[in-house]
C-alpha cells in the first residue's frame, strides 16, 4: 500500500488506542485525583491514590513487556508524562508544609541542653 493510501484523513475513524497508552492516561487520571486531594488537604486520599497509581504502573511495566505504542503513540505519552510530572510537582509543593508539620510531631517539644 502506498503511503497516499494509508494516510489519515479529517474523516477517517479514531485510531483505537492501545493498553499502553490506556494505562498512561490511567495513571495520569490518578495523578489529577491525587493533586485535587492533597489540593483540599485529604491527604488520606492521597496516599491510597498512590497505592493505586503504583498498582497500575506496576501493570504498565508488565505490559509494556508484551507490546509495544504505535509511533503516533509515542508523542501522546511524551505529553500524558509531561502532565503527570507537572500534576506530581504541585503535590509535592503541596505536602512539603505538611511534611515539615509531621516531622515536628514526630520529633516532639525541643529539648532544653544543659551546658
Amino acid at each position: 500500500m502506498s503511503k497516499a493510501a494509508t494516510a489519515r484523513t479529517p474523516h477517517s475513524p479514531p485510531l483505537r488506542k492501545s493498553t499502553l497508552l490506556q494505562y498512561y492516561e490511567a495513571i495520569e487520571q490518578a495523578s489529577l485525583d491525587m493533586l485535587e486531594a492533597a489540593r483540599v488537604g485529604n491527604w488520606d486520599r492521597v496516599v491510597k491514590l498512590e497505592g493505586a497509581c503504583a498498582v497500575l504502573i506496576s501493570q504498565l511495566k508488565h505490559a509494556a513487556g508484551q507490546d509495544r505504542l504505535a509511533s503516533e503513540e509515542v508523542q501522546m505519552k511524551s505529553r500524558i508524562m509531561q502532565r503527570i510530572l507537572l500534576n506530581d510537582a504541585e503535590i509535592r509543593m503541596l505536602a512539603e508544609p505538611w511534611l515539615e508539620d509531621l516531622d515536628s510531631m514526630l520529633a516532639g517539644p525541643p529539648r532544653k541542653t544543659l551546658h
